[in-house]
This record gives C-alpha cells, sequence and structure tokens, in this order.
C-alpha cells in the first residue's frame, strides 16, 4: 500500500460540490484513471480517502489536500497526476502529488488555520473601516451560534486585513482563521458579524497552514 498527497484547486464549475459527494467524485476520477485506490475491509468497503478542511458549499480554494491510500507499491507520481487530471470534473485542477508514510498524522489533525479572500458582489462599497473596528476589533468575545452551539467568534480570528479596489472601494477583506479541530472559524460568519448579508459576496480560500508541512 502506497499513501499519497494531493494538492488541487477547486473552481466554479464545482464550487457547489459538498464534502461527502467530493469523495465520491474523487472515487470515481481515480477508477476512470485505472489509479489502484485501497478500500476498507468490511460489509461496506469505502476507499481509504482523508481531505483537509472540507471546503463549505459555494466557497472555491487554491489549495485543497486529498490523502488517497493506493493498493499499490512505488506508483509512479508523474504518471498519475497525468492520469488523473483528465479524469477529474471540470472545477479540480491538480497542481502537486507527493508520497507521505503511511504513518503520519492525518492532515485534518495537523490543520492550524485557513487564508481567505473574501470580496463583496457587484463591487459593492460596504466593508467600512470603522464598522470592522467596531464589530470585529474592539469587542473582546463575538458571541456566534452555529448549528445550535454557542460559540467565541473572536478567539478563530488571526488577522484582518481590508483591501481597495482599483477604483478605491473598500470591498475585499483578507482573513486568517483558526482551522483547528473544535476550533474552526468561518468566513461568512465573519460576515455576519459584521451584521452584513453573507449571500453578498464571495469566498475564496487561499491557503492552509500546518503544524508540519503538508504540501511542497
Amino acid at each position: 500500500m502506497q499513501r499519497i498527497r494531493i494538492l488541487y484547486s477547486k473552481k466554479e464549475p464545482i464550487q457547489f460540490t459538498g464534502a461527502i459527494d467530493m469523495q465520491k467524485i474523487w472515487e470515481r476520477t481515480f477508477r476512470r484513471a485505472k489509479v489502484p485506490l485501497a478500500y476498507s475491509q468490511g460489509f461496506h468497503p469505502q476507499p481509504k480517502l482523508n481531505m483537509a478542511c472540507p471546503l463549505p458549499l459555494g466557497f472555491t480554494s487554491d489549495y485543497e489536500i486529498l490523502d488517497a491510500w493506493l493498493d499499490a507499491e512505488n506508483v509512479d507520481l508523474s504518471a498519475t497526476a497525468i492520469a488523473l487530471q483528465p479524469a477529474a470534473p471540470a472545477g479540480i485542477g491538480i497542481k502537486s502529488i507527493t508520497r507521505v508514510e503511511l504513518s503520519a498524522p492525518s492532515v485534518q489533525v495537523s490543520s492550524l488555520s485557513a487564508d481567505y479572500q473574501i470580496t463583496s458582489l457587484d463591487d459593492l462599497d460596504i466593508l467600512e473601516p470603522a464598522l470592522i473596528e467596531e464589530k470585529l476589533l474592539q469587542p473582546t468575545s463575538i458571541p456566534r451560534e452555529r448549528r445550535g452551539k454557542s460559540y467565541d467568534l473572536k478567539p478563530l480570528i488571526q488577522s484582518i486585513d481590508l483591501r481597495s479596489s482599483s477604483e478605491g472601494k473598500a470591498n475585499q477583506l483578507d482573513l486568517c482563521l483558526s482551522a483547528r479541530e473544535g476550533a474552526t472559524g468561518r468566513p461568512d460568519e465573519v460576515i455576519s458579524a459584521l451584521g452584513l448579508n453573507p449571500y453578498d459576496f464571495l469566498y475564496h480560500r487561499v491557503m492552509l497552514h500546518f503544524s508540519t508541512p503538508a504540501a511542497p
């Protein structure tokens, strides 16, 4: 058996595909490319695939990571990438494939934080510095509720940077949010905390950070 790590992008054609369906898509991609996936034992064998910090529905990303266990030894990584890319659906762009030790910790366990770009739709000029200062920077806590559970958004925000477009409109927010197990910040929750409609914005993940290097 061999474990590989795929760094890939997820763009608009597939942005509304959820994490569970992404697993199925990758399973089909491996099958079409004739790359032998390893499966679990039992009555309902499952492909041995593991995604780092599954992306929320509707988000795009330049930095997605998938670990896959192959039922083979010494697979040629360049040939694997060449086989997988045309077998993948539109919207998935494979950037690199590396070998990973079978005993290495999962990327989910070692994840620390994620960088996001949030951009207002229709070039809306509604991300005001004074609003960010009042709602996000000054408060010592930002109480929120997700799926019926209360939590504090404040410690999950690691950095905030407001950028302006070429026309001088403050319409892009760069965020670094915690992405630890049990302590993950969502950029749409940050927008909601500002009192703005999260559906008025586009969300793009730029990078994932880990306690150990996850990808070249």
